[in-house]
Parts: structure tokens; C-alpha cells; sequence
């Protein structure tokens, strides 16, 4: 990853937070809203709020997961797949920022953003981007740095630029689930899926990562859903 010298302060894996957020950048509030996910069993995944759009995953960078992520990079095309919102990190701790980012991007079919909001802008300014020209936009953009250190501020827990966790994002595009991370050159595909199983299948992804880092406890899940009943 070609990293700037720039760094922010990590985004607390916080839906209240995560939803102030988007909210105040151009997500309709009241029709779209994170929620914790608390846990992979089907019984507890059905209690969900619905329609589930996308999931974010939080987990700690251990050398399991590095190695498992360099191997995955290996085989990963290197050409960003048609049709799905992608953009790499480049800014220290800006992967909870990069999770929502990708998240509304690939969603921006299922929900209405406020005209001339934030996102609208961002989204149609980055449009005809490569992966790193948004990463460069991105970087650039003080107006979204400071919504991000406002978000971080409402937080509940202290922040330290030194961790070690890292948010990425499933969605479901064209019907496959993607993996989508800033670290990495492009989408991982996921094989098959739809909108009405992306939780299910996203949760099998990530039940695998928890396997293979079983002395690690800290993993979040968070979902973005549109509420039953509202139309984009």
C-alpha cells in the first residue's frame, strides 16, 4: 500500500456514531442506520434490523490475518471489477472513514442522498477515479477530515493513533459479495450472492477470519440497513 504521512485518529466501531456521521454527510436519517450485530449464530443474525445493504467488520491485524491477506492478494485481479465502488487507503487509521465510504458507494442505488450533501458531491467527483486517485482525493479533502475528527470526538472511548484493527467492508454488487479493502489493490469476490443473503453470506466470510485468529477477541460487526418501508 502506498501509505501518505498522514494520519487520523481511529474510528470507534460505534453504530450511534457511525450514524451521526453519515447522517450529517448526506444519508437520509430516519430511512438508513448502522446496528450491532451480536453475533454469527442464524438466530441472532435474524434479529438484524432489515434490509441489511451492507457489513462492516472490524478485527485485529495479526500475523494470521496478514498472512492470509497477502496470500488472498496473490490471486486478486488487479483491475478494480465492474461496477463496484472501490478505493484504496492511503491515510493512517482512515479505514472505518474507507468502510462507510465503500459501503455507501455501492448502495447508492438502494438510498437517496440529500442533494448536494457530502456524499452527493464526493461520490459524482470521484465517479471516473482510479482506486488511488480516490485515495488522493480522498486524503486531500479537508472537509471529510474534519467530519472525521468530529465523529472520533463522539466517541465513547479514548483514541490513540497506535492501534492495530482494521475495518473492511462486505457488499453485494451484480450479484457477488465483495470484500472490500483499502490495503488491498482491488475487490475480492466472494462468489455468489444477493441482497436478500449478503448478511448470511458475509457472516460465513467472516466466521472464517475468527477461526483463524482464535486468540484475538476483539471483532465487530456492524451492519447498514434501510429500513423496511422506505424507498431510495
Amino acid at each position: 500500500m502506498a501509505a501518505s504521512a498522514k494520519r487520523w485518529l481511529p474510528l470507534e466501531a460505534n453504530p450511534e456514531v457511525m450514524n451521526q456521521f453519515l447522517w450529517g454527510l448526506g444519508v437520509p436519517p430516519g430511512e438508513v442506520e448502522c446496528n450491532d450485530v451480536y453475533g454469527l449464530d442464524e438466530e441472532l443474525l435474524e434479529m438484524v434490523p432489515k434490509t441489511v445493504l451492507a457489513v462492516l467488520f472490524l478485527y485485529p491485524i495479526t500475523p494470521e490475518s496478514e498472512k492470509e491477506r497477502l496470500e488472498k492478494d496473490n490471486n486478486i485481479k488487479q483491475n478494480p471489477c465492474d461496477g463496484v465502488y472501490f478505493k484504496r487507503q492511503t491515510v493512517g487509521n482512515a479505514c472505518g472513514t474507507i468502510g462507510l465510504l465503500h459501503a455507501i458507494g455501492n448502495i447508492t442505488s438502494e438510498i437517496k442522498l440529500v442533494e448536494n450533501s457530502f456524499l452527493d458531491r464526493f461520490y459524482k467527483s470521484t465517479a471516473n477515479m482510479d482506486p488511488m486517485e480516490r485515495a488522493v482525493y480522498l486524503e486531500n479533502d479537508r472537509e471529510m477530515e474534519v467530519a472525521h475528527s468530529d465523529a472520533v470526538a463522539a466517541g465513547e472511548t479514548e483514541t490513540s493513533d497506535d492501534v492495530n484493527d482494521h475495518f473492511i467492508c462486505f457488499a453485494c454488487v451484480k450479484g457477488q459479495l465483495y470484500e472490500l479493502d483499502g490495503r488491498r489493490t482491488a475487490p475480492l469476490s466472494h462468489g455468489p450472492s444477493s441482497p436478500a443473503t449478503l448478511l448470511q453470506d458475509a457472516a460465513k466470510v467472516i466466521k472464517g477470519m475468527i477461526a483463524k485468529n482464535p486468540n484475538s477477541m476483539n471483532f465487530n460487526v456492524i451492519t447498514i440497513s434501510k429500513k423496511v418501508g422506505t424507498e431510495a
